[in-house]
C-alpha cells in the first residue's frame, strides 16, 4: 500500500512540475499562444485551468504525503521496524573495541590502602 501511495506522489510531483513550468509569471506561457484569436478555450480559460491544476496537484501531493505518513505510522512498516530493533539489541561488540559502561559504576567498598601493618 505504501509503494502505491509513493508512486502516486511521484506522479503528482512530476505533473505539478510540468504545469508550473508551462505557466509564465507575467501572464504569458501557454495562455499567450491563444492571444491571437477568440476561441472557446481562449486565453483566460487556459490561465484558469493551469491555476486550478496547480492548486489541485499541490493539495493532492500534500494529502498523499500525509496518507503515506499515516500508513507508515499505523503499522505498514511495523514489522520491519521491530525486526530492526531486535537486530540492534542483539549486536555484540567486535573484539578489540573498547566497551564503555552504559551507567557509571558506583565505587566499590574495599580494604583501605591508607594503613597496612608491615612485618
Amino acid at each position: 500500500m505504501y509503494s502505491f501511495v509513493a508512486v502516486l506522489i511521484i506522479i503528482a510531483c512530476i505533473l505539478l512540475t510540468i504545469v508550473v513550468l508551462v505557466q509564465n509569471s507575467k501572464g504569458g506561457g501557454l495562455a499567450a499562444n491563444f492571444a491571437a484569436g477568440n476561441q472557446a478555450f481562449g486565453v483566460r480559460q487556459t490561465a484558469d485551468f493551469l491555476e486550478k491544476a496547480t492548486w489541485t496537484l499541490a493539495i493532492s501531493v500534500l494529502v498523499l504525503c500525509l496518507a503515506a505518513t499515516a500508513i507508515v505510522a499505523g503499522g505498514g512498516g511495523g514489522e520491519s521496524s521491530s525486526t530492526i530493533q531486535r537486530s540492534l539489541e542483539n549486536i555484540q561488540s567486535t573484539p578489540g573495541q573498547p566497551e564503555f559502561p552504559v551507567m557509571p559504576q558506583p565505587p566499590q567498598p574495599g580494604p583501605s590502602d591508607a594503613t597496612t601493618p608491615e612485618e
